[in-house]
């Protein structure tokens, strides 16, 4: 799903605000969302899960082409763990889907 599929879904179903506003609306929230993990906090959404910041120490890899090895300097990365409400949501859906594709 993309930022402007979201915006048509969450528009058709809340009629209260143009799609203009839903935008701005879903705009905001990926930006605080961007700027508190920016500051290496963590984001908790109860029912779908929780963003973090986790730091991955410099290693040594290898150029999987000429097999040299290289220096990766450390770097920060984005970690999400889905929460259990989502997990059992998602194991449920596909369960149904794909046991209704083997029939």
């Amino acid at each position: 799903m993309t930022r402007s599929e979201l915006i048509q879904i969450v528009s058709a179903k809340q009629s209260q605000l143009s799609d203009k506003e839903m935008e701005a609306a879903v705009k905001y929230i990926f930006d605080q969302m961007t700027d508190t993990l920016g500051k290496g906090q963590r984001i908790e959404i109860r029912g779908f899960g929780s963003f973090s910041v986790r730091f991955r120490p410099t290693r040594m890899a290898r150029n999987p082409k000429t097999g040299a090895y290289i220096r990766k300097e450390g770097k920060y990365s984005l970690h999400f763990k889905p929460g259990k409400e989502m997990r059992d949501r998602v194991n449920l859906f596909l369960q149904q889907h794909l046991s209704q594709q083997n029939v």
